[in-house]
């Protein structure tokens, strides 16, 4: 029987519940809902006035999700779930193009801006439409929701190719699809029960330990070449500690749902120890965005700045690695992380974070919301502690 301190988890348990209900949901919440188009207008400054009308469509599949959970698993508020509707409504109408791909960008009205390369737009709405089916219980929207994520599985697997312009003559495969596809099957698994799931997740996980997992170098790789090779490349070279530590959480979340699965355990710890060493600021604190391999300069300018998202993701990781193990490392590594995010990235003011600090912890600029920030990473960061705290200390009373 692990020995955790309970007064630190009832505290952090309770600090998670108000921030999430008392200062971030109500930043977002209801002033983003789009009476006229629909969807959510999420491009906000500081104080929360908009300062575009565009809508990322990552953004507007990550709200939906957010409210329909809020409603799952918080308590059933009827706002809470007309405000899903008004997402999942607006990426069934006005975020698919004629042929099948979703949108990245669309103006206000779900005009087309433009397409990636990428199939995330599908994930987020695979997850908003299955965690609505859950709150409502109607099979039209499960059943939307699992032809998006079959959508999904087709170009994870290679069996259907998002067109591309030109031909990459270096060919490489990042950890991103592997990762995201965990979490969405993950998602869909828990809230509409589809069978492929395990099987796929299995199989990602596996992607993931075999060829981005590099213990000779206590390294998790952002890309490697098909066969999982190092790639000696500025790019190949670059990691994102952040993104490979959010892995790490998808893959402990896996073992909590396989009792505890040891194995599962030790691999998301490992990835989580490797990239906190790669990540962690010794001089300022937080997490890094980008760091090479071999310690060589990195091309981006914003290598040394402090995204909130990477926070965000490490506040999960190392609790989740504490309430699993029991290691006293993981609550010190946790209440570092806490503290630094809390006091630097927390708007005091007009709530919710600033998005992006330079590496000494000044507020590069006020906007809360924009093509790639909006209320994902930090409110389900709040839920999410809230949530495994609340079964950890429920489990021991």
């Amino acid at each position: 029987m692990m020995n955790l301190d309970i007064q630190y988890l009832q505290q952090k348990r309770d600090f998670y519940k108000t921030q999430l209900l008392e200062n971030t949901i109500p930043f977002w919440f209801p002033r983003s809902i789009d009476q006229e188009h629909g969807g959510y207008l999420l491009m906000r400054d500081q104080d929360g006035s908009l300062i575009d009308t565009d809508k990322a469509v990552w953004i507007q599949g990550r709200f939906a999700w957010l409210l329909a959970t809020l409603y799952n698993t918080v308590e059933p508020k009827q706002e809470w779930l007309d405000g899903a509707k008004t997402g999942v409504d607006f990426l069934l109408n006005k975020c698919f193009a004629l042929d099948g791909q979703m949108y990245f960008h669309v103006a206000q009205d779900g005009q087309p801006i433009r397409k990636r390369r990428y199939f995330f737009s599908e994930t987020f709405a695979a997850i908003a439409l299955s965690a609505y089916a859950k709150a409502t219980g109607d099979p039209f929207y499960e059943e939307k929701a699992k032809e998006i994520f079959n959508t999904c599985l087709q170009y994870a697997s290679g069996e259907k190719q998002i067109p591309a312009k030109f031909e990459n003559t270096r060919p490489t495969k990042g950890i991103g699809i592997p990762m995201i596809m965990t979490n969405t099957a993950q998602q869909i698994r828990e809230t509409i029960h589809d069978s492929r799931c395990d099987e796929w997740i299995e199989k990602w996980i596996t992607e993931i330990e075999q060829d981005f997992v590099k213990d000779d170098i206590r390294c998790v790789m952002e890309q490697v070449s098909p066969e999982g090779e190092i790639i000696d490349h500025i790019d190949g070279r670059t990691l994102n500690p952040g993104h490979a530590i959010e892995g790490a959480w998808f893959i402990l979340h896996e073992a909590r749902y396989r009792n505890n699965d040891p194995h599962l355990i030790k691999l998301g710890c490992k990835i989580l120890d490797y990239m906190w060493e790669r990540g962690w600021d010794k001089e300022h604190g937080g997490i890094l965005y980008y760091r090479d391999v071999y310690n060589k300069p990195v091309q981006e300018y914003w290598q040394d700045m402090k995204f909130w998202w990477p926070q965000n993701e490490t506040i999960i990781a190392t609790l989740l690695a504490y309430l699993m193990t029991g290691n006293e490392k993981y609550k010190t590594m946790h209440q570092k992380i806490h503290d630094y995010a809390y006091s630097h990235f927390l708007d005091k003011e007009h709530g919710e974070w600033f998005g992006y600090l330079h590496r000494d912890g000044s507020v590069a600029q006020g906007a809360k919301g924009n093509l790639f920030k909006g209320p994902f990473h930090l409110p389900r960061q709040e839920w999410y502690c809230m949530q495994i705290i609340n079964e950890y200390l429920t489990l021991q009373s």
